[in-house]
């Protein structure tokens, strides 16, 4: 038997084949294009105000820039592309006629009924021998027929009558469905003959080696190298390398600043022609702080980071003069250079990250400390040590010193503490000529009261269904915070008692012990959004569920706790502000627990009533302020528990990236107890559990017997009803009293050692 190929010659099957191959690539590219981007900066609401910094075109410039990066433009060539060829290959599909292969039957052949008998086949079959025998046929060129063509007709008929009327020819019918026999197999190819014939062969795999030989391994060279040349936190391998070699301890903001300048992300950014012309012209207005400080206020650099600028030569020093005359809001008098000078602070920070992973390997606490405040000054391009009062808009540090009292003042005044200022005296310090006029002052008050500021309320260690935290125990460590916008005054409610309860989860609930969010949490969630919409009171139900973890890792698009987008005018992105907890032995000055960063919140943060001002929709100028809702927020951070029993205080860091005067430290004790404590608390409780049995039944009137309490069997069954009320009455005035107790151990957990619970010395960036 032997096998022909066949070719499409009439396009009716290559253009199916085209279109699986190209739906295949395009389906999954336009899937990822189109796909809503779960991005938190893509997400978040905003703060609602109409301030335009300096130079805000530039700044909106560069927002526009990274846009463009970001909208993947070879990917969304190829899709076009691909689109086009599929709509090619539906029309090619549609125009093309079909030719449907006949199966050989000897019936339609002879065109007779399958009920004919072997007669009147043989009768049929004579007059068609006289009809289309090649002697008594003539072509007839009307119907463009050939000899040729007679002759295979006639063959076809006399194969059609041997089938039905010769044995031997039956079976080979019956058998293999052709008169002849097996015949040879056929292989269809979806593609035009032409390729391979007529000398084309050669173009063919000269395609085929460009595909596999040099396309292929480009492509899977350029993912590889692409991600072996990138660190997890997004910056090149080079930049880090870099970073870790100038990195050292102690480590200040203007070091840390001067470290992040040794990254190769910059020569993108900057332009090489008359680069050392630049430099000069920048660290010449960098010296004279054009604008960037009070009069009378000092150089805006320190001597130390003055001299650690100029050590440096290149293109680095010029990368680190354009860093400091971000922070110091520096105009540099030509447009270039203030458009470099707003694209090098997003870099910076992207290289922050990877500076604070190295600082957090090496575990002391304040290069890590100086990394969150040097990620806090690139976002509000302010100087290290300079007001937090820069934040709003419209304050420059003339004004701020005027507000916090002309320079006799040694501490800053943080946003809180300017904000819970009577009305009167904030107008009084920020009103006046060279300060704020009316309408500035209003729009920098309503900034302030859309910041999210997140306060502790009570901060302790528990293990899960645990009284007690024993060595090596998996210890979870609870925050319960709120986020209180500055001057947020009389409307902040009391905490309850209730609020600051954290129940466990009931036992086998995989998605409470896990952290992640089930169908129920996200439904509580939803329900405190509109519950917190329905009434001017502040949503604080103390519900398991409502009382869920905030996101950690990770990020869903139904979260109703999102915080609005930081209110940075200057920073050329949209950044979501993080908040970053970690436990550090103050002691020895190194961490004890890493950082947990949350990034979002599953209680709301705002009335639903409010949704359409959260995303900005309207003029800022003349939407209300968005009510908050002070609800209790739950954080949680997981570790082992030391090896030894005893007492460990640790310093615990709160820190927001975004905003500068918001930090939170204080002294937390974690309590470690012995097991064999844990284990007589167990087996007394177990023996507590322990109930008489019932005086009706068969146990409880044995033991009555040996009580001698049981004096007949008629006086004990003559009542049941009334003897099992009276136990059940007693059993309930027991259960109080242990829900008593329980409830005066739950309150001294919370207050004493025994949860590990701390309430003590708790210090911010406004005391």
């Amino acid at each position: 038997m032997s096998t022909d190929y066949t070719y499409d010659e009439q396009g009716q099957f290559f253009p199916f084949f085209i279109l699986t191959i190209t739906s295949l690539i395009t389906l999954p590219l336009t899937y990822s294009l189109l796909k809503p981007s779960k991005e938190l900066e893509n997400t978040a609401p905003r703060i609602q105000s109409d301030f335009k910094p300096q130079h805000a075109d530039l700044i909106e410039g560069q927002k526009r820039k990274q846009r463009r990066r970001e909208r993947k433009l070879k990917r969304m060539l190829t899709v076009l592309a691909g689109w086009l060829m599929i709509g090619y290959m539906m029309y090619l599909i549609a125009v093309t006629a079909r030719t449907i292969p006949r199966i050989w039957d000897p019936y339609d052949i002879l065109g007779i009924s399958r009920s004919a008998s072997e007669k009147a086949i043989k009768s049929h079959y004579k007059r068609l021998s006289l009809k289309f025998h090649p002697d008594k046929i003539r072509p007839d060129p009307a119907r463009n027929e050939t000899v040729e063509a007679l002759n295979e007709r006639f063959v076809q008929v006399t194969k059609a009558y041997k089938a039905l009327t010769d044995d031997e020819v039956r079976n080979n019918y019956a058998q293999y469905g052709h008169p002849d026999g097996k015949q040879s197999m056929s292989i269809g190819i979806a593609l035009p003959k032409f390729i391979v014939t007529d000398g084309n062969g050669k173009y063919v795999l000269l395609m085929y080696g460009l595909l596999l030989g040099a396309l292929l391994p480009y492509l899977v060279g350029t993912w590889w190298y692409g991600t072996q040349r990138m660190t997890k936190e997004k910056v090149l391998v080079a930049s880090a390398g870099h970073l870790f070699r100038e990195y050292e301890d102690p480590l200040s903001e203007g070091a840390a600043l001067s470290t992040l300048s040794a990254g190769e992300e910059y020569p993108d950014a900057l332009t090489a022609e008359k680069s050392e012309i630049e430099t000069a012209k920048v660290e010449s207005r960098l010296h004279a702080a054009t604008g960037a400080a009070p009069p009378g206020a000092g150089p805006l650099l320190a001597p130390k980071d003055r001299a650690a600028l100029e050590r440096l030569e290149g293109r680095r020093r010029k990368v680190l003069a354009l860093l400091w005359a971000y922070l110091g809001r520096v105009d540099l008098g030509d447009s270039a250079l203030n458009d470099e000078k707003f694209e090098v602070a997003p870099i910076a920070l992207s290289l922050n990250e990877a500076l604070l992973a190295i600082c957090l390997a090496y575990g002391s606490t304040g290069p890590i400390v100086s990394c969150f405040h040097t990620s806090q000054n690139l976002i509000q391009a302010m100087l290290p040590h300079a007001s937090p009062l820069l934040q709003l808009p419209h304050i420059t540090p003339a004004i701020a010193q005027a507000i916090e009292g002309g320079g006799a003042s040694k501490r800053h005044l943080t946003v809180q503490q300017f904000m819970r200022m009577t009305e009167e005296k904030r107008r009084r310090l920020a009103l006046g000529p060279g300060r704020l006029s009316e309408r500035q002052y209003q729009t920098a008050v309503s900034v302030a009261r859309q910041m999210p500021v997140l306060q502790i309320e009570k901060a302790f260690f528990k293990v899960l269904g645990e009284k007690f935290i024993t060595p090596g125990s998996l210890v979870q460590f609870v925050v319960k915070a709120r986020i209180i916008p500055p001057g947020s005054g009389p409307a902040v409610p009391d905490v309850t008692a209730a609020d600051l309860d954290d129940v466990d989860p009931e036992e086998g609930d995989l998605n409470a012990l896990l952290g992640r969010k089930s169908a129920a949490g996200a439904g509580a969630g939803k329900k405190a959004a509109a519950a917190a919409a329905s009434t001017s009171a502040p949503a604080s139900s103390s519900s398991p569920s409502d009382h869920a973890d905030a996101g950690a890792h990770g990020h869903d698009t139904n979260i109703v706790g999102q915080p609005p987008l930081a209110f940075a005018p200057y920073f050329a992105r949209d950044h979501s502000p993080r908040w970053h907890v970690f436990l550090a032995d103050s002691k020895q000055g190194k961490m004890a627990v890493p950082p947990f960063t949350f990034v979002s919140f599953d209680k709301p943060l705002y009335h639903d009533d409010d949704a359409s001002q959260a995303h900005g929709d309207g003029d800022d100028a003349t939407r209300p302020p968005r009510r908050p809702t002070f609800a209790i927020q739950t954080l949680k951070m997981q570790f082992q528990a030391p090896p030894q029993a005893g007492q460990y205080t640790f310093a615990m860091h709160l820190l927001c990236d975004s905003y500068v005067g918001t930090d939170t430290t204080m002294e937390v004790t974690l309590v470690v107890d012995e097991m064999a404590k844990a284990e007589e608390w167990k087996r007394t409780a177990e023996e507590d559990e322990i109930s008489e049995p019932e005086e009706d039944s068969l146990a409880g009137q044995m033991h009555a017997l040996k009580q001698g309490r049981l004096g007949s069997v008629s006086g004990a069954s003559s009542s049941p009803k009334t003897k099992r009320s009276k136990k059940k009455d007693g059993d309930e005035d027991e259960d109080d009293d242990d829900e008593d107790d329980e409830s005066d151990t739950e309150g001294e957990d919370g207050a004493g050692d025994d949860a590990s619970a701390t309430d003590t010395d708790t210090d911010t960036d406004e005391d």
